[in-house]
């Protein structure tokens, strides 16, 4: 996917009302062990549609996504924005607080 993002990946959701799959290109930082997605955009659909079904898959991996609480995403978003790169510097000017950017923990699933 032609994104401008270097080193990403595709997350495959459900959509919530289709079923359908949806893909998203997406940078997956590692913080102490565990993976996580960060949204730069918010509360977007990909972000509902994870919120309505944890099960995502994430390039050839399946995992379950859990929701971290706002206190806890600043770390994680501090190792995801130098990874994402200047691409995604514009959506923190219009989305400065980290409550803004939902972040999910990956854990592999089997």
């Amino acid at each position: 996917m032609a994104t401008g993002v270097g080193g990403s990946e595709t997350l495959i959701v459900t959509k919530r009302v289709s079923k359908q799959p949806q893909k998203i290109p997406v940078v997956v930082p590692e913080v102490n062990g565990v993976k996580y997605l960060v949204s730069t955009r918010g509360e977007t659909e990909w972000v509902r549609n994870v919120r309505a079904d944890a099960d995502v898959q994430v390039s050839d991996r399946k995992y379950v996504a859990s929701e971290i609480p706002v206190e806890q995403r600043g770390p994680v978003i501090a190792v995801y924005r130098p990874l994402a790169g200047k691409v995604v510097e514009g959506y923190w000017r219009q989305l400065p607080a980290d409550a803004d950017h939902p972040v999910f923990a990956l854990t592999p699933k089997g």
